[in-house]
């Protein structure tokens, strides 16, 4: 029975650590907020996102991390729609109806439906794609560069739907949260 308990207890201590070693941060160690705002639709607070980079400015050639702390709950079909309509709206030669579709097929796989409190976190890696997380949790890697620049573009492209939080989110807003 003790020797039950102990490999229970071993067992139970292997999961949170290998729970704990998968989270974002262990592949940015170094990774500092560079800034941070709110999204809000109509006067109502979606979510906070929060920019963490190893740098002190955003470098599209260094892995950075995009988290998504969310206000209100949310669909999977609903985020995964505004990112297809998001990165569609942005998109560049090698945006393709045929990549989209692809696209949303991962972002399904990738994302769940979200209630307040619960945090989507992107990990961007250059050259190679992005790998996905809920709440700390890895749901899916995408080896896809294209897919990965696309993606982050929605919030920071020069073109950004709220500008305002791209400021904030690279560090320039004259105040790091936003109103």
């Amino acid at each position: 029975m003790a020797h039950s308990v102990r490999w229970a207890c071993l067992c139970l201590m292997l999961a949170t650590l290998s729970s704990v070693a998968a989270d974002w941060r262990t592949a940015l160690p170094l990774a500092q907020r560079l800034g941070e705002g709110d999204f809000t639709w109509f006067g109502l607070r979606l979510y906070t996102a929060r920019l963490w980079t190893a740098d002190s400015r955003l470098d599209w050639n260094q892995p950075f991390a995009l988290e998504l702390l969310y206000h209100r709950s949310m669909s999977r079909e609903t985020l995964v729609q505004a990112s297809v309509e998001e990165m569609r709206r942005l998109g560049s030669d090698g945006v393709t109806s045929a990549s989209l579709a692809a696209w949303t097929q991962a972002m399904e796989a990738a994302f769940v439906d979200v209630r307040p409190g619960m945090r989507i976190t992107g990990l961007y890696l250059p050259g190679k794609g992005c790998r996905f997380y809920v709440d700390g949790q890895p749901t899916r890697e995408i080896f896809d560069p294209l897919f990965a620049r696309a993606f982050f573009a929605i919030w920071l492209d020069p073109r950004a739907r709220d500008l305002q939080l791209r400021q904030r989110l690279l560090g320039l807003g004259e105040n790091d949260r936003g109103t």
